[in-house]
């Protein structure tokens, strides 16, 4: 019988909490413990997330709990949203994820249960994977802010505030969502020597959080400090000669997110010519500035050497017309 089960919270919050099932499992595997409320619609589409993790790892046990219904239990582990996953393995708290991130769940669930069991808390092990870690995320980019949610949605003021100031200056920058990664997010105060986020770093070194940062705006420093953003005109001709062949799309080569951008997918993927995508999905400022950049409205929009063939239907023509392979090969 599959060792997955979804509870919910029925008449006795600690019951559940306390139930064999999870002081055995927590002892054997890994437990997902989604703390959920029925007024938020986020919360029903990561249950369906968690639904389909579900058969994916018969090995991992998932858990719902309506967060408002076990006050006790939510305040113990400090559950201040909705939804929030808490990670157990050898009756353990591993990790957590505050908010709706389903590729993240997804990948927290399959490097958990990966894990066969985990090293004793006096181990140094981890300690010096954890710091190689970090030291790694920081070097990720010239400049790295470490924030609470993303540039896109900011989960907290100082956050916003810190990511306003770096694109009015048009600071070029890659963030961490601290959220994301219980491990990150309270190993890197340790690391870094700094208690409190945001925390920006360049060229692998902490500047500061968001006090720092305003400082070093009002005495013009901030721009010498931080690498600029190409302008986008620049931006995007990179981007449209990055492969010999280049799609843009809304999606990418694995999954499609629209009838015409899954068209010419299959069209492409028919001649056997290797080639790139980019989902202009995921890039706002891409997805209107290309339109301009090359005069055409519409997506996807292909690239040969840089040079714009057409959407779908010229596509279409081409084939049709057997100019196609020679084409997309850096022909006219």
């Amino acid at each position: 019988a599959s060792a997955v089960v979804f509870y919910e919270h029925s008449t006795s919050a600690t019951e559940i909490w306390s139930a064999p099932f999870l002081r055995v499992r927590t002892c054997r595997s890994l437990v997902v413990v989604h703390f959920w409320a029925p007024w938020a619609p986020q919360c029903a589409q990561m249950n369906d997330v968690m639904a389909e993790l579900a058969k994916e790892h018969p090995q991992v046990s998932f858990v719902k709990l309506e967060a408002e219904a076990v006050p006790e239990v939510s305040e113990k582990y400090e559950i201040s949203s909705v939804p929030t996953f808490l990670f157990f393995k050898n009756s353990q708290k591993i990790d957590q994820l505050d908010g709706a991130h389903a590729p993240e769940l997804t990948k927290k669930v399959q490097r958990h249960a990966s894990v066969g069991s985990f090293p004793p808390s006096g181990s140094e092990h981890p300690k010096e994977d954890l710091n190689l870690r970090l030291k790694k995320l920081i070097h990720a980019a010239p400049c790295m802010l470490f924030m609470k949610g993303t540039p896109q949605e900011p989960r907290c003021g100082f956050s916003k505030q810190m990511v306003e100031i770096l694109n009015k200056h048009n600071i070029q920058f890659s963030s961490f969502d601290i959220f994301s990664d219980e491990e990150v997010r309270q190993g890197l105060k340790t690391y870094s020597n700094w208690p409190t986020y945001p925390q920006l770093y360049v060229s692998g070194e902490l500047i500061g959080g968001l006090d720092i940062v305003k400082e070093l705006e009002a005495s013009e420093e901030l721009d010498t400090i931080c690498p600029k953003a190409p302008k986008l005109e620049e931006r995007l001709k990179v981007l449209t000669n990055k492969a010999s062949v280049m799609l843009f799309m809304k999606g990418n080569k694995q999954e499609a997110k629209c009838g015409f951008s899954k068209q010419i997918l299959e069209i492409l993927n028919s001649t056997g010519v290797e080639y790139e995508t980019f989902d202009i999905l995921e890039d706002e400022e891409v997805r209107q500035g290309l339109k301009t950049f090359s005069n055409w409205p519409t997506y996807p929009q292909l690239y040969v050497k840089g040079e714009l063939v057409g959407g779908l239907d010229i596509v279409k023509e081409l084939k049709e017309n057997g100019e196609l392979l020679p084409t997309l090969n850096g022909g006219n």
